[in-house]
């Protein structure tokens, strides 16, 4: 190959290359859509005063995004106590106790800011009442089609933790 061809390939090449990166960053999907499904707990960094994991070894936690903006999220300790009665009205302030500080749930409304890579949730209900009203944001610092972690700047002790989620459906 001569000279002349040599350029004239370097230069369709790398005509291709910027057609395909700017095709494919048209075709990257907003933080909205890549949420929006089903995500089991993995892990967290919150800790306890004592330095353990404030949700304990095997805590189990789901988060829920519909398509049209309302979320459902929760987390339990797995080491929460049982009822010494079956009624779950009839808990002595020991057990229930035990049982609030070892689990946290809220549900409502989210929107996306896909610019800034948060996810701001409007609380309507939560085991914890003092957020109810509240706006959450949590930002997302990476997210696949298996797995989310965002970061929490501000939990309701003052922290800033990262959380990770596995998709499940």
């Amino acid at each position: 190959m001569d000279r002349r061809n040599i350029l004239g390939l370097a230069a369709v090449t790398a005509a291709g290359n910027v057609l395909l990166a700017n095709r494919a960053m048209s075709q990257q999907t907003s933080v909205r859509e890549q949420i929006i499904g089903t995500w089991v707990f993995v892990s967290s960094t919150a800790k306890l005063p004592d330095g353990s994991p404030l949700w304990g070894a095997d805590p189990k936690g789901l988060m829920i995004f519909t398509k049209e903006g309302r979320y459902s999220w929760q987390i339990f300790r797995s080491d929460r106590p049982k009822l010494d009665q079956k009624n779950r009205m009839q808990g002595t302030e020991e057990e229930n106790a035990a049982i609030l500080r070892g689990s946290l749930a809220y549900f409502g409304a989210y929107t996306i800011d896909d610019t800034e890579k948060t996810i701001v949730t409007l609380v309507e209900g939560s085991t914890f009442p003092n957020s109810e009203g509240e706006t959450l944001k949590r930002v997302v610092t990476r997210i696949t089609q298996e797995t989310m972690v965002y970061e929490n700047p501000a939990t309701t002790r003052g922290e800033r933790i990262e959380a990770v989620w596995q998709r499940v459906a």
